[in-house]
């Protein structure tokens, strides 16, 4: 046989051969235990992690996905992100059926190239690859590889070997190699009870496998995410971002990095805008008086657009650019109201966080790129007041539901420091209600009431007061949705800003609120606050369970009865103390034809066990059952 002969009979046999070893992934292959709770299977995820210098990492990705139904295609996960410093080398995708022939393959060309943002960032060069496939059929499986090169190390990605909820994975595997004089570093989370092996952990190389790992539920009241799941997550002590050398071992190395490499040299202002900012501050002295003034002026004079663009994405724009050009991103209108106050002789801090309604703590114990989010901290004493410059109508010092209870960096010339951002307790999120109203004798219902909300109460109502006339009704009848044939007559509002309150008067009025059974009529007491249905039942609950931010809520009703009805029967009072909360009741006659209704709840930020979570639905079943009950009227013959 000549050479050329062999040669073309081995390529032959080898490429046979490696098609033949290609695991096929007929869906009858995946264990029963992998298929339950779950929309999808995880049915091989290979993430290779190759750093080769401070300045480069290669990433490659093999994800290999059966979508079992609709809800699963979101599993697929089938994009790839590039910028001015990360190139995509190579993506493709193939669709195989049930029983694992192959369908379709998907070259480069066939990807969709979309900027990563939405149209409110005005500048990014953030982009994205991704796959749209619509299946014919499930179940399908989908074979994902994709391999990228960056310069930036200063974000390692995390490793989920268990990436959502309803998943089941049969494989998911972890492999790194690095120098050794780069201080790689890594934090297990959430491990226990779950079938992960650490395979190598050297100088130079890390590798992880898990397997079998069957669907997890989304339960109610889960904690965040990232507390439940586990996930692996990684760092340099010596690390590049867009153009920028970085090294930190501490949170104060860090700080003083950040400060002389990302925030030097972008606080200068215009001597115009400098003295026009001392005016405004005339002879006050006190700092933060002082720093309502500026940060009045900056929310008139500035609004918010996303701007991510290289090193832009996490240095600031100059405060003279926002000054001039009237807009910038949280960091930018961070760091311009950073300015001002250091003009007018106010220390602040410039401080990155994650900014989210569930609460996400930068991870104090692993020194890092973190965070999504800039605000500004200013100290007085040993306290500190935190301002959130994005936003045109947020009272100064206001920060719950997005920014509140959670540690975040703040750095100082000095360096980094983790501190923790403002609670707001229980009793301080407060709804207080007072009001009346009348039931004819045809049940037909007029009253009025006043609503003064606090805390994190005042977050949820002050937004009413932007909303245009037609949803504005429409919030209040799904407020009010208890009570059948609403009309809205007048709704006024106070938004007290600088005691953070806010103050809502409604006039309402009903048909048929009171229902009939021959001569008697019932009433449902509670008609403005009430709870109509309880926490749902969950049999066998596997996660903890978190109240992430309590309330306080308390009512005062006086209640007026049509003169032709005697009052029949009253409920008794009720009250129960858990250490999930407090809840009471009572109604009391006043007048013959008059009673007041008084009413408090307490719900408890806390974070408890699986097994206490029905001890919870059991109280907050109570408390719907006496927020529904009724009073009986009489008709007087």
């Amino acid at each position: 046989m000549n050479r050329k002969l062999f040669s073309f009979v081995f390529l032959f046999f080898f490429s046979f051969c490696v098609r033949a070893q290609e695991a096929k992934y007929e869906v009858s292959s995946i264990p029963d235990s992998l298929k339950t709770n779950a929309n999808a299977v995880l049915r091989l995820s290979e993430l290779t992690i190759d750093i080769l210098s401070q300045r480069k990492m290669m990433i490659k990705t093999k994800r290999v996905v059966t979508v079992l139904n609709e809800a699963g295609m979101s599993a697929l996960d089938a994009y790839a992100h590039y910028d001015k410093s990360t190139s995509i080398s190579s993506i493709q995708a193939r669709i195989v059926d049930a029983t694992g022939n192959e369908l379709k393959k998907f070259k480069r060309k066939d990807f969709k190239d979309h900027s990563a943002v939405d149209g409110g960032t005005i500048f990014s060069d953030n982009r994205v690859l991704y796959l749209e496939y619509t299946p014919v059929n499930y179940p399908f499986t989908m074979v994902f590889e994709c391999e990228t090169e960056t310069s930036t190390t200063a974000f390692i990605p995390q490793w989920f070997p268990l990436p959502d909820y309803l998943l089941g994975v049969e494989k998911s595997v972890l492999n790194v190699t690095f120098p050794n004089n780069l201080g790689f570093k890594k934090k297990e989370n959430n491990f226990s009870n779950k079938n992960i092996q650490k395979t190598i952990d050297t100088a130079t190389q890390l590798s992880y496998v898990a397997s079998n790992l069957v669907a997890m539920k989304q339960e109610d009241y889960s904690p965040y995410f990232y507390d439940i799941l586990p996930r692996v997550i990684m760092g340099l002590e010596s690390f590049h971002l867009e153009g920028v050398d970085g090294n930190a071992k501490t949170w104060e190395d860090f700080g003083k990095w950040y400060s002389s490499k990302i925030l030097s040299g972008t606080i200068d202002l215009p001597s115009t805008t400098v003295a026009k900012i001392k005016e405004l501050v005339g002879t006050e002295q006190d700092p933060i008086k002082k720093a309502k003034i500026v940060y009045e002026f900056v929310q008139q004079k500035v609004r918010y657009i996303s701007i991510q663009v290289g090193i832009g994405g996490w240095k600031p724009m100059l405060a003279s650019d926002v000054d001039r050009l009237g807009y910038g991103d949280c960091k930018a209108l961070t760091n311009y109201t950073q300015a001002l106050l250091k003009a007018v002789d106010v220390p602040s801090y410039y401080t990155i966080l994650y900014g989210d309604r569930k609460r996400i703590n930068i991870d104090a114990d692993f020194v890092s790129m973190q965070g999504n989010h800039i605000i500004l901290t200013i100290p007085v004493g040993n306290q500190y007041t935190w301002l959130e410059c994005t936003s045109q109508t947020t009272p100064f010092g206001y920060q719950a539901e997005f920014t509140d209870d959670r540690d975040v960096l703040i750095i100082k010339p000095e360096g980094g420091e983790i501190i923790h951002t403002k609670v707001y307790p229980a009793n301080e999120n407060s709804q207080l209600s007072k009001g009346s109203y009348s039931i004819a004798s045809n049940g037909d219902f007029s009253g009025e009431i006043q609503i003064v909300s606090q805390g994190t109460q005042y977050g949820d109502k002050e937004q009413v007061e932007h909303l245009q006339p037609d949803q504005k009704e429409k919030h209040y009848k799904e407020f009010w949705d208890d009570i059948n044939n609403l009309k809205i007559d007048k709704v006024t509002f106070e938004n007290n800003k600088n005691e953070i309150r806010f103050v809502e008067n409604a006039k309402l009025s009903a048909t048929k609120y009171g229902t009939f059974t021959a001569d008697k009529m019932m009433v449902t007491v509670n008609a403005f606050n009430r709870i109509s249905s309880g926490v749902k039942r969950i049999r066998n609950r596997k996660t903890p369970f978190e109240i992430a931010r309590g309330f306080y809520d308390e009512d005062e009703i006086t209640i007026h009865l049509p003169s032709d009805f005697a009052l029949e029967f009253i409920p008794p009072a009720f009250e129960s103390k858990t250490k999930f909360g407090t809840y009471s009741i009572s109604l009391v006659k006043k007048e013959d034809h008059t009673l007041v209704y008084k009413r408090v709840l307490l719900v408890n930020t806390g974070k408890y066990t699986n097994k206490e979570y029905d001890d919870y639905r059991l109280f907050m079943e109570k408390v719907s059952q006496n927020d529904n009950t009724k009073i009986v009227l009489t008709k007087i013959l």
